[in-house]
Parts: C-alpha cells; sequence; structure tokens
C-alpha cells in the first residue's frame, strides 16, 4: 500500500483547507484510514479516523468541531476537511492505514509522506 497526501499550505488563521490522501496497492480500500499530525517538537498526534467502508469515523476531542474526515472509495481517496484553522493546527499532516479502525499511532501499518500545513494569525 501506497500513500500519497496532499492539500497543505499556507492560510490565515479562520480559514480552511482540504487534505487528500490518494492511497494505491492491493486492497486499499479494505483499511481504516487515519490522520495524525505533527508539529515541531511534538510527537504524532492523533486527528481522526475512518472505517473502510467509510461508515464510522472518530476525532480528536478537541479537533471533531472543525475537523470532518470523509473518503471516495472508488478514487481511493481520503479527506481531511479543516475548517475555522488556528495557528496551533500548524504541523505536517500525515495519512495512514490500518487494517482496523484506531487511533494509536502504532496501529497503523502504512504512512504517507505527509503534508505542511501552515496557518498564519
Amino acid at each position: 500500500v501506497q500513500l500519497q497526501a496532499s492539500g497543505g499550505g499556507l492560510v490565515q488563521a479562520g480559514g480552511s483547507l482540504r487534505l487528500s490522501c490518494v492511497g494505491s496497492g492491493r486492497a486499499v480500500s479494505s483499511y481504516a484510514m487515519g490522520w495524525f499530525r505533527q508539529a515541531p517538537g511534538k510527537e504524532h498526534e492523533f486527528v481522526a479516523t475512518i472505517s473502510s467502508r467509510g461508515g464510522t469515523t472518530f476525532y480528536a476531542d478537541s479537533l471533531k468541531d472543525r475537523f470532518t474526515i470523509s473518503r471516495d472509495s472508488a478514487k481511493n481517496t481520503v479527506y481531511l476537511q479543516m475548517d475555522s484553522l488556528k495557528p496551533e493546527d500548524a504541523a505536517v499532516y500525515y495519512c495512514a492505514a490500518s487494517p482496523m479502525i484506531y487511533t494509536t499511532k502504532i496501529s497503523y501499518e502504512y504512512w504517507g509522506q505527509g503534508t505542511l500545513v501552515t496557518v498564519s494569525s
């Protein structure tokens, strides 16, 4: 499984971005997908996850009101819609694939390369 994340960039506080993660390889659609982020000097932080069929989602409590995860199985793509962005949301965002829906980094087998989100105040 190969994952390619994109969509990061510079946005003003209060703005929105939509990240995409395209998967390729065997049975990508059978994997749960997650987003994590890592700010400079910090550990990876769980953001959101979605089940293989898209029917179940989990979010970090602090982000669930502003972020939305979704997937388009026909396109092998997972999205992260981020609204009302804050400077503290700035980080490298990673997508990852797991056999089941999890919120812990160690449970994810495959990782994309990350996309940088910068939020100006």
